[in-house]
Order: C-alpha cells, then sequence, then structure tokens
C-alpha cells in the first residue's frame, strides 16, 4: 500500500460547495456537496476512485501539488491504496 497526497481545493458556489483536486481534475477529480464537510467527503471517494482506476491500468501518478495555484480554500487529502 502507498498514501498519496493530494491538493485539493473547496469553494461555495451559490447553494453548494465544489471541491476539485487541480492535479487529477482532468481525470473526473471534482464533484460537490450541499455542505462544506459533504464536497470534502465526495472528493476523497473521487480521488480514491480515480487513483486506484490509474494504478490498475499502469498509469502514470501526477504531481500532487500544483505550484502556483490561488484558491479561496486549499487542502491536502491522504488516499491510501
Amino acid at each position: 500500500m502507498k498514501t498519496y497526497n493530494f491538493m485539493v481545493v473547496i469553494e461555495p458556489d451559490e447553494d453548494r460547495w465544489f471541491a476539485y483536486c487541480p492535479a487529477l481534475e482532468d481525470r473526473g477529480g471534482a464533484t460537490w456537496g450541499y455542505t462544506k464537510d459533504e464536497a470534502r467527503a465526495n472528493i476523497y471517494e473521487v480521488l480514491e476512485m480515480t487513483l486506484a482506476s490509474m494504478i490498475d491500468h499502469g498509469e502514470p501518478i501526477p504531481e500532487a501539488h500544483v505550484p502556483g495555484h490561488n484558491a479561496a480554500e486549499e487542502s491536502f487529502i491522504a488516499i491510501t491504496i
């Protein structure tokens, strides 16, 4: 098993919260929730599934951090696969 740390951004979006991982957004690494906690839990699940699929297919895992990225709120999520 290996642990990957990815930066995620969680931002308010009208009546919901939008969560995404800049390093994996082009692979579907984005989701939302009605609350900030729900958006964080959802992005965790999305990243877990995305990474598992990439590993199963022998695809390289990208860098976890996007240098110079500015967002309302950045945090890191650790995914162990």
